[in-house]
């Protein structure tokens, strides 16, 4: 019997052939068949409907777009509004229920401070108190009066000077927005844009927007007589109950915690964190959330190895000269991914240094959303108090560090 040259058989071959055309016919009946067969679902699989975000951008929406801005009545180019020492510039006015969706600003001003001197306040639904009072600059990440660019999910400064919010801020009656000149100095041009959606009404179940401004300059160190901070009088301190912390925000009612802007202006040598973050939620004695230091609250690591970086939900998008008197650093996190909750109260603080050891000037924003209505807000700083200055502190560093 002849082989072919690889060493098969002819007839092992032609049966081999035969089956292969016999499947080649079978499969053109398969493919020719008015009625196709279907293979079967496996059994016990439930039907899962198509996820949301497949129809989210198409979805028909029922609201309208509105902008309350500073364009020029008249047609013109003078799409802006001065704003006197001691006067305010209404920057929205609007009745019936809607959600604000998105701030900007660009301001032109001589005063060097405008940032901390110009104050952004909100009122929801024909509220006594605001519950959105800071310095512009401060509720825009830029706590220190001096600008940069920088992107992140909810705040974002472009090029130049040009300020955006991106917090969803519903209302039910009414919403009024202003910006109010404390300072000694007229500013120029406030441009402005406020976009908003209007509603037949809102759903149940949403809080308010709100943020709020404090400072501490300086922080009360605990101690002041330390010249290294990995010395044993400052290495074995102990802090379980924060006593002592500087604190983001004290908040009653139900909501939850969104995130905070901080600016730190160094009145001591050396890294100026290793402040732990702690939180306490509804009425917790001890820490509900404890931290390991205050660059691993703001999802960095290492002192941020003295580079600025600013990610979607965090951030230290400025730093200049770092670990030393006059340092300065702006910093962010946003807790989207996982807004702290609370049902009664929420009490928000970090240490400032090792078991609060140091004595830097700390300048906060914190936002949440809670029902109103809300707790009292601390008095506002004057604005001279608000501008960030160096402070005689005494610890790490020469007896009298220059002031700023």
């Amino acid at each position: 019997m002849r082989s072919d040259e690889t060493g098969g058989s002819l007839p092992t071959r032609r049966r081999l052939l035969g089956a292969m055309a016999s499947i080649a016919g079978a499969s053109a009946a398969y493919l020719n068949a008015e009625t196709p067969l279907v293979a079967a679902e496996p059994p016990g699989l439930p039907t899962v409907p198509a996820p949301e975000q497949l129809f989210a951008s198409a979805r028909l929406r029922d609201c309208k777009a509105r902008r309350s801005s500073s364009w020029d009545r008249s047609g013109g180019n003078n799409d802006a509004v001065p704003v006197e020492p001691g006067k305010s510039a209404v920057v929205l006015e609007a009745s019936g229920s809607g959600v604000v969706t998105h701030l900007w600003f660009t301001i032109n001003s001589s005063d060097p401070m405008h940032l901390k001197n110009l104050v952004l306040r909100a009122w929801w639904d024909g509220e006594a108190t605001p519950s959105v009072e800071a310095p512009i600059g401060d509720f825009f990440g830029l706590g220190l009066g001096e600008y940069f660019v920088y992107q992140s999910e909810l705040l974002a400064v472009a090029s130049i000077k040009a300020l955006n919010a991106y917090f969803k801020m519903p209302f039910a009656t009414s919403a009024r927005m202003t910006v109010t000149n404390e300072g000694r100095i007229r500013t120029d041009s406030l441009y402005f844009a406020v976009d908003y959606v209007t509603l037949p009404q809102l759903p149940e179940g949403l809080g308010r927007f709100h943020a709020q401004y404090r400072q501490a300059a300086p922080c009360k160190g605990e101690i002041n007589d330390w010249t290294n901070e990995y010395t044993p009088a400052v290495n074995d301190r102990k802090n379980l109950s924060g006593e002592g912390n500087y604190v983001f925000l004290e908040a009653t009612g139900r909501g939850h915690f969104l995130g905070v802007t901080h600016s730190v202006l160094q009145n001591q040598d050396g890294w100026f964190g290793e402040g732990d973050d702690m939180i306490f939620i509804d009425g917790d004695a001890a820490p509900t959330i404890n931290g390991t230091g205050t660059e691993d609250y703001y999802n960095g690591a290492w002192s941020f190895g003295d580079q600025p970086f600013a990610y979607q939900h965090n951030g230290v998008p400025f730093i200049a000269n770092p670990s030393r008197i006059g340092g300065r650093y702006c910093l962010y996190r946003w807790h989207t991914e996982s807004p702290l909750a609370f049902e009664k109260s929420i009490r928000v603080t970090m240490e400032h240094g090792h078991a609060n050891h140091r004595s830097d000037n700390f300048y906060t924003t914190a936002y949440w959303y809670q029902a109103e209505p809300h707790a009292a807000f601390p008095a506002l700083p004057e604005p001279v108090d608000r501008v960030p200055r160096n402070y005689r502190v005494g610890g790490a560093g020469p007896a009298s560090p220059p002031s700023r």
